[in-house]
């Protein structure tokens, strides 16, 4: 997205100042539990994890090839005395002789480097002679060369991606501790919506956000209570808000936040806790809310309002929404990626907002 921005002279919360705020509102969730490796992609880490073994464990061939002693290199060649598999023992080295050796093997005692056997010819003898130069220590990777043990592998508040998962199995570790998953309450709002695959009539609209939000949500390994469309009805609203309030720990919702006098949310979320901010200077997304339900900010579940505009609805997720998500689930939220670029389009961004335009960067 690229934000063409106007002048900031309106009551609206700033888009940056407001995405600090959702920042700073974050609790991570406080309970963890251990889980099997293979259950752990998307949680996130509790703890630091420190490396258990030096990794390589033994100095071992980066390719197939040949090891010896560089300072043994003769025009007579040498002969191959030694065949090292991956697996195998550390064996030494006999003097003025080779081995040979395949990738992951260890390195025999006395070698001080590996030719590439691309590099290598055998004559009818099958010594083996030198083409090129090399370093020593050319093509052998040392032990610890990539961790030592007690070096931090991952940090606390890591979300585990297969990488990191690798990276705790070569290390031998079977189970994690990470943080419970965040569940988060869904609620759609309005009378005129329903759900995709119903027969539509004129006037009703098909839910495309609760749709587009419960994949979202699932995509940043949360938990859902998807608590359907509720209608714009204060009876309704605080019996589902009272439902959110009690079984999640963030409320997520769509619709009804604006001003209008069937936008009830607001309304009802001040009557059963209180509204930390309400609009933002961004087009799209300017109805978007922050809120909480309970006594008070730190005591109550945080209430994320969305606009009923899908394209509002997503832009509020993405960039407002989501360090909150992420600072609950324990997450060291992301920076926004800014840089300058040149436009190929000229726009007036509208008076006392920023906008956010789709773009394409070529």
């Amino acid at each position: 997205m690229s934000c063409c921005a106007g002048s900031i002279s309106s009551p609206l919360l700033d888009f940056f100042d407001a995405r600090e705020r959702m920042v700073a509102a974050a609790r991570p969730v406080s309970c963890n539990e251990k889980v099997e490796l293979s259950q752990a992609v998307g949680r996130v880490l509790v703890d630091d994890v420190f490396a258990t073994l030096d990794m390589p464990g033994i100095d071992n061939s980066a390719m197939d090839g040949y090891a010896l002693r560089l300072n043994e290199i003769c025009e007579d060649g040498l002969p191959v005395e030694l065949r090292v598999p991956a697996g195998a023992e550390v064996l030494s080295l006999p003097a003025m002789s080779c081995a040979r050796i395949f990738t992951g093997a260890p390195v025999p005692l006395g070698a001080d480097v590996v030719i590439p056997q691309e590099r290598v010819r055998l004559d009818a003898d099958e010594r083996v002679h030198i083409e090129g130069e090399f370093a020593k220590g050319a093509n052998i990777r040392r032990r610890g060369e990539d961790t030592c043990e007690g070096d931090i592998l991952l940090s606390a508040g890591t979300r585990l991606n297969a990488a990191a998962i690798a990276l705790l199995a070569s290390h031998g570790m079977g189970e994690v501790d990470v943080l419970r998953r965040l569940k988060v309450a869904l609620i759609s709002t309005g009378n005129e919506l329903i759900e995709p695959g119903a027969t539509r009539v004129p006037g009703q609209v098909y839910d495309s956000n609760r749709a587009m939000l419960k994949a979202l949500l699932m995509q940043s390994s949360c938990d859902v209570l998807d608590l359907g469309v509720t209608a714009d009805s204060v009876t309704e609203l605080q019996q589902t808000f009272t439902q959110a309030r009690d079984e999640a720990d963030l409320v997520v919702c769509t619709g009804g936040i604006s001003v209008g006098e069937e936008d009830h949310a607001r309304p009802v979320l001040e009557r059963l806790g209180g509204v930390s901010f309400h609009g933002v200077a961004i087009k799209p997304g300017k109805p978007f809310t922050l809120g909480y339900l309970g006594d008070s900010p730190e005591a109550g579940i945080p209430f994320v309002g969305l606009p009923c505009n899908p394209v509002a609805s997503l832009v509020g997720w993405q960039l407002l929404a989501l360090p909150l998500v992420h600072g609950c689930q324990g997450r060291i939220p992301a920076e926004l990626q800014q840089f300058p670029v040149a436009a190929g389009f000229s726009r007036q961004g509208p008076q006392g907002r920023r906008e956010l335009l789709r773009v394409v960067l070529d």
